[in-house]
């Protein structure tokens, strides 16, 4: 791999889950770069920018569905707290971690 760019797989990569868990932060906003097709799903933190790369296709927004389960498991999050604020049809999209529901 090129120096500076670190690879975190959305599954078991060297015994350890991803560990984005340091912006799960309640409203904070996470730009992502998604390529959609990719050979395998993953999230990658290339300096500044979070990529995640995604097996399945962009239609029908199953890409975006992948994505959201990819991040939200990589935060440690669940997948109802990631909320779309832009590029529902864009590879640039920019997330927000929505404040926890309480239980009742």
């Amino acid at each position: 791999m090129p120096a500076g760019i670190a690879f975190f797989a959305a599954r078991r990569f060297n015994g350890r889950m991803t560990d984005l868990s340091h912006l799960a932060l309640p409203g904070a906003e996470i730009a992502v770069r998604v390529t959609p097709r990719a050979s395998r799903n993953a999230v990658v933190l290339d300096g500044e920018i979070i990529r995640v790369l995604v097996t399945v296709v962009p239609e029908d927004g199953k890409a975006n569905a992948a994505v959201v389960k990819l991040l939200a498991k990589a935060l440690g999050v669940t997948k109802s707290r990631l909320a779309l604020v832009r590029g529902a049809t864009s590879r640039d999209k920019l997330f927000r971690l929505d404040q926890p529901r309480s239980s009742r």
